[in-house]
């Protein structure tokens, strides 16, 4: 039995949500002949005596060879004519637990149906400093929490240098489900995710936004250079509803450091910005 649930957990984790027939098929095995509604009732000999016809050379393997096709930005149209009444509801929303409480009704993002838990943020009503990733991954998914894996801890120890601990930031994604098998996630998900997370940086109003890694700062700042440019600039990101613009510096994602060591240096730059922004303007 555990051996099927392993199984399961691994097909859920790889984005398999859909079956395509009422029982498996050995792929790898010699393709057994089916009838087909042009030949129900003939001979199933007959229809494997006739020669099939060669393959179309133009015709990509992928597009008849994948039983499940890659994720497709579902209603763009809906949900772009949704975005401004759904950004006036939101405005109307003062607190936090009142936002979460939204964000968990809300059924305009897929994702929430391969989610096992809404990972919509923690740290301080009111604190000084807001850091965004993208997007919850495996730990993240399991807790409800952000950065609470192997990237989290570095975070944490990364914040210790300067003086902050976990508890005096808030933290929070620019996704608030994790995509099946960590995929990229698309840009109508993105979009879906982003009325709730400007009403959150509104709501917080903290002094200054870090964000970690490319994706959360292309999202924020909508721009299309990697990391490799944006971090170590500061900027505004102005989130509406009256908060006004927020100076926002972008750095590397700490699961990235833990890959690439070498550039701790250029991100412990970074977090020295930060920590000397945030003394200057200590109130």
């Amino acid at each position: 039995m555990n051996h099927w649930l392993e199984t399961l957990r691994w097909y859920a984790d790889m984005g398999v949500d859909e079956a395509v027939a009422d029982r498996a098929w050995n792929r790898f095995a010699e393709p057994e002949v089916r009838p087909s509604p042009a030949n129900q009732g003939r001979p199933l000999l007959a229809a494997a005596s006739r020669p099939s016809p060669p393959a179309s050379p133009s015709t990509p393997p992928s597009a008849t060879t994948s039983p499940v096709p890659p994720p497709r930005d579902a209603r763009p149209a809906q949900m772009d004519a949704l975005q401004p009444a759904l950004a006036a509801e939101l405005a109307a929303i003062e607190t936090l637990d009142g936002l979460r409480d939204r964000l968990e009704r809300f059924d305009g993002c897929a994702l929430k149906t391969t989610a096992t838990n809404t990972v919509f943020g923690e740290g301080p009503a009111h604190a000084r400093l807001m850091i965004i990733g993208e997007a919850p991954g495996e730990e993240e998914d399991r807790q409800g929490r952000p950065f609470v894996g192997p990237s989290g801890q570095l975070l944490d120890r990364m914040l210790a240098a300067i003086g902050l601990e976990r508890g005096e930031v808030y933290i929070a994604n620019t996704l608030y489900w994790r995509p099946p098998g960590n995929r990229t996630p698309t840009p109508a998900e993105v979009q879906a995710c982003l009325p709730f997370l400007r009403r959150q940086i509104a709501i917080i109003r903290p002094q200054a936004l870090l964000m970690v890694g490319g994706a959360a700062a292309k999202t924020m700042l909508e721009r299309k250079e990697g990391i490799m440019r944006l971090r170590g600039r500061w900027t505004e990101y102005d989130p509406g509803g009256g908060a006004g613009p927020i100076p926002a510096l972008a750095t590397f994602h700490p699961a990235y450091l833990l890959r690439s060591p070498a550039q701790k240096r250029e991100a412990w730059r970074d977090f020295l910005a930060m920590q000397a922004y945030l003394l200057a303007s200590r109130d």
